[in-house]
């Protein structure tokens, strides 16, 4: 017998937005003490670093200090802003969340990495006339060698002392990750060149993660594309998979109150597509197959049934394929 309280969907809109509230509450109280909470009208201060055109944008780089007490070096997030070339208006916007694969080296450059496009994630989205902007996550990038071991540590080791050092502090890297996508969507909503009721989160993998969870807790947040780890985790703890996964991603006391499907759930009734592949070993199918199940009703509560859509490609492991970029352009409409 499963020792998570099971999810349903309650019988009336009011019923649901009273339990989203709750749901809320506590991811936060679990997520742990974080510094001052962030709110729309807290911004960072950011400093840009430089500006360049490329080819059909322009790149500006930044940083901020997420004002963390314990946070040294770690706390200063590098962060790029694409602008697509000749804005004549503000214009939609995407959030974009990097993966990890353990490529710490490369974070927010994943932009620059081809895709299976033939072009690079920075040049697909700018092209299409989206502003896309995305941080450094802690440890990854700008950002690596800056934790509690200092410069030489680096990798899955500062990871897990990061893990360690928000622990003792009564909070998670998990909550901070998100704190800081909090922090910086607060400065592409001020950036004149948005259209700030038409911003999108989008990620693969951590990002994917990332995307969801920043959406549940995030109304500004108004579409999501989550490509890989629709992942519950009551499924990763029956498939022995746990490995499949970082330290950062655990959040203590979670399965005491509700699965994944409750997070995703409230992303409702904001359009949300998630593209798993079946063969991926972090999003085991059956628990896809059941987050389905339990958001859908939601959704369709809040007569919004075709804003969630997931699909579950046979074959296809923790990939990012041609077909599942096609429908994340197709998606990506909706911003």
């Amino acid at each position: 017998m499963s020792a998570v309280p099971p999810f349903a969907a309650p019988v009336t809109a009011g019923a649901w937005h009273r339990r989203r509230d709750q749901i809320r509450a506590t991811l936060r109280r679990l997520l742990g003490e974080l510094p001052p909470d962030t709110h729309p009208e807290v911004d960072p201060e950011v400093e840009i670093v430089s500006r360049d055109s490329q080819d059909g944008f322009v790149c500006e780089r930044f940083r901020f200090h997420n004002a963390d007490p314990l946070g040294g070096a770690a706390s200063t997030v590098p962060g790029v802003l694409l602008l697509p070339a000749n804005l004549a208006k503000p214009a939609p916007a995407i959030q974009y969340l990097h993966w990890h694969g353990g490529e710490y080296d490369l974070g927010k450059e994943q932009l620059w990495r081809k895709t299976e496009l033939g072009i690079s994630t920075a040049e697909a989205l700018t092209r299409r006339g989206f502003v896309v902007l995305c941080i450094d996550a802690y440890g990854f990038g700008g950002r690596a060698g800056t934790g509690p071991g200092g410069p030489s540590e680096r990798g899955g080791a500062e990871e897990l002392s990061l893990s360690k050092l928000n622990l003792w502090y009564g909070r998670t890297l998990w909550g901070m990750m998100l704190r800081d996508e909090r922090l910086a969507l607060n400065y592409l909503l001020r950036r004149p060149e948005v259209d700030s009721g038409r911003v999108a989160a989008m990620g693969m993998s951590m990002g994917s993660t990332r995307a969801w969870w920043h959406m549940a807790l995030d109304e500004r947040v108004r579409v999501a594309v989550a490509v890989a780890c629709l992942t519950r985790y009551e499924e990763l703890i029956e498939h022995r998979a746990l490995k499949a996964h970082g330290i950062y991603y655990f959040v203590p006391g979670m399965l005491r109150h509700f699965d994944t499907e409750a997070v995703i759930a409230c992303c409702a009734p904001r359009p949300l597509l998630c593209l798993t592949g079946d063969q991926d070993g972090g999003s085991p199918a059956d628990g896809v197959r059941r987050i389905e199940a339990a958001v859908a009703p939601v959704y369709r509560l809040l007569n919004a049934e075709t804003s969630f859509r997931s699909v579950l490609y046979p074959g296809v492991g923790h990939d990012w394929t041609q077909t599942m970029w096609d429908e994340a352009f197709r998606w990506l409409e909706r911003v």
